[in-house]
This record gives structure tokens, C-alpha cells and sequence, in this order.
């Protein structure tokens, strides 16, 4: 009879350890905060040049994905639309991304060091039921 992943494993640290791991990396994620700052007037891309410095506002993107929507719309074979509007979409998609931030909700140190024995002491149980027994 064989164990757990086809070794010679126990199946019982095999589901603790599945067990203490998912609800170690569930209550982690759990406590991570995201936030974004994308808006119509936040600076999306910066840039400096001729001695200034110059943003590029989520706002303004959509200058250019108005015009390029309204070229594909006149005539769909206008590949200068095609552009404008598919590097519109793109630039906006990535700093939709680029804007998020993440952070850690307020915790005591005891949820932290649970959160963190759960997972990673579950992790290691659940690797060492797939290693061939001695």
C-alpha cells in the first residue's frame, strides 16, 4: 500500500499538513489590504524633459483611446485607429496594475506567529509526507 503522492509517506501528515497549510496561506491572504490610486486625475506615467517635470494623468489616456475608437468606428480598416485604441487600452490596463498597492491589516503578533506556524509548519508536513519513507 502506498501513501500519499505514490511514497511510502504518511496520508495523515499528508492532510494535516494540506489542512494547516490552506488555512495558514487563507487566513495570510486574508489580512493583506489592496488598495489603488487610479483616478482621473492621479499622475499614471511621469516623465522629465527641457527642464521640467511632466505626468501623464490616467485622464489623458483616454484622449487618445476616444479618437482611436472613433477612427475604428468610421472606417474598421484604419489601422492608426486600431493602434491608438488597443495602446490606450494597454497603457490604462497597466497602470491600473502598476497603481495598486498592498499592505498588512493591524494584527497582534500572536495572529502573525499563527498565521505564519499554520502555514509554513503545514508546508513542511505536507512536503515531507511526499518524500520515500526510511
Amino acid at each position: 500500500m502506498r501513501g500519499a503522492g505514490g511514497t511510502q509517506g504518511g496520508t495523515g501528515e499528508f492532510l494535516l499538513g494540506l489542512l494547516m497549510m490552506c488555512g495558514g496561506f487563507y487566513l495570510l491572504l486574508k489580512s493583506i489590504v489592496v488598495t489603488s490610486n487610479f483616478g482621473m486625475g492621479y499622475a499614471l506615467y511621469g516623465f522629465s524633459a527641457w527642464g521640467g517635470a511632466y505626468a501623464i494623468t490616467t485622464g489623458m489616456i483616454m484622449i487618445p483611446f476616444m479618437f482611436g475608437i472613433g477612427m475604428v468606428f468610421y472606417n474598421a480598416k484604419n489601422w492608426l485607429g486600431w493602434i491608438l485604441a488597443a495602446g490606450s487600452l494597454s497603457a490604462m490596463i497597466m497602470g491600473v496594475i502598476a497603481s495598486i498597492q498592498f499592505s498588512f491589516r493591524a494584527m497582534t503578533a500572536f495572529d502573525l506567529i499563527v498565521i505564519l506556524v499554520l502555514a509554513i509548519g503545514g508546508l513542511g508536513l505536507f512536503l515531507r509526507s511526499l518524500r520515500a519513507g526510511g
